[in-house]
């Protein structure tokens, strides 16, 4: 008799494995989570979000823009998923936007950093 063959009691319907368990974590969560994590997945974004969250007070759009090797338009891009995703908020004071790190923002730099 070969010891390696589980009772037949224990296969799944295909003769496979036993079915595991379902996942935990919602289709929407989920997507969510992904969409969350894809604004996080770039250097540039990774730094931005590194340099707001070192300020005390809100950083102009064109003092983020000199700290990058990207012009004006590609950092306002960076800054727009930031803000999708809810990791950064800014206000318009005139010409001039005005950016700085959220909760969640922070939270997400934590977590990315632990990751590395």
């Amino acid at each position: 008799m070969n010891t390696n063959t589980p009772p037949v009691s224990v296969l799944a319907p295909n003769g496979c494995c036993p079915p595991g368990a379902p996942p935990t974590l919602a289709p929407d969560t989920a997507l969510r989570l992904a969409e969350a994590l894809k604004a996080l997945a770039d250097p540039t974004r990774l730094r931005m979000l590194s340099l707001l969250a070192q300020q005390t007070e809100p950083l102009c759009v064109c003092d983020i823009t000199a700290q990058f090797d990207q012009h004006q338009p590609t950092i306002s891009h960076h800054l727009r998923l930031l803000r999708e995703a809810r990791f950064v908020d800014c206000e318009k004071r005139g010409v001039w936007a005005y950016y700085w790190v959220t909760d969640a923002g922070q939270r997400a730099l934590i977590v990315a950093l632990s990751l590395g």
